[in-house]
């Protein structure tokens, strides 16, 4: 027998039809927990699964099918969780924290600074494109699309994970920061050393997180237009966090992208 709408749990993974009401969203009699996706890669799961049984995480999930049932979020929900995928936790040599994605349409994918293929670049990833290319003499390329980096090993994390459109910070203090948080935490346990990235007030929030003798963490103003004259230009992140892998005997990031980007899923 095929299930009405309103007996369907709605998830923040699944997108929500136009004719779905807040009001259907929010008196659910389904389920009463909501998984993790289950094509996270296993150490992902393992690390955060525990997350999905906290009171938060049933709030935040009914929180966000509300706002998907009657506004435009981003990203969309099937992209929510791509740093976990694009970047297993027994992978990582580097974590850059943003803030929360890009509220306009079509530019987030679920990797910070990060725009899908053929979306204008916003002025944080302009900055980071110059000062990459001052820093290594890297040319920037046309799109901004940072998935190659993610493949490397750089878990590219939002500490909010959506947004409502055109409205920045709109989702901030309904869980994901707790999701998040747990996520650095499980970065921090790892026994393989990390280079942390932190971009700003907002980021060097979370030092508390890391433990520096572990980890090496750099530090410097965001790459915004509004911050990043007073200490993000000339900060040199790139080959920095080359020179700390190769302390800690990894191999460096390839920073060049590919003159040409296809979205990966």
């Amino acid at each position: 027998m095929s299930k009405k709408k309103s007996d369907v749990s709605p998830s923040l993974f699944e997108s929500q039809s136009e004719d779905v009401t807040a009001s259907t969203v929010l008196n659910l009699n389904g389920a009463t927990t909501f998984p993790l996706p289950t094509d996270l890669p296993a150490s992902w799961l393992s690390a955060l699964g525990s997350e999905t049984s906290q009171p938060y995480w049933n709030e935040l999930q009914k929180f966000v099918a509300a706002e998907r049932a009657t506004q435009a979020v981003f990203p969309p929900a099937e992209d929510v969780f791509n740093a976990f995928r694009f970047t297993p936790l027994d992978s990582i040599k580097v974590l850059i924290l943003g803030q929360d994605p890009y509220p306009g349409a079509g530019h987030a994918h679920g990797l910070c600074f990060s725009v899908r293929p053929g979306v204008r670049l916003p002025g944080s990833l302009r900055n980071i494109y110059q000062e990459l290319n001052n820093d290594l003499g890297i040319k920037p390329v046309k799109h901004g699309y940072l998935a190659s980096w993610a493949k490397q090993g750089i878990l590219m994390l939002n500490a909010c994970l959506t947004v409502r459109a055109d409205s920045p910070n709109s989702h901030a203090g309904k869980g994901w920061e707790k999701f998040t948080d747990a996520a650095i935490s499980a970065v921090n346990q790892s026994q393989r050393p990390v280079v942390f990235l932190l971009w700003g007030a907002y980021a060097l929030k979370k030092i508390k997180l890391i433990d520096e003798s572990r980890h090496i963490v750099i530090k410097s103003a965001h790459p915004s237009p509004l911050s990043a004259s007073n200490g993000f230009f000339g900060s040199k992140p790139f080959s920095k966090i080359n020179e700390a892998l190769k302390k800690l005997g990894e191999s460096p990031i390839d920073w060049q992208l590919p003159e040409t980007a296809s979205e990966e899923h």
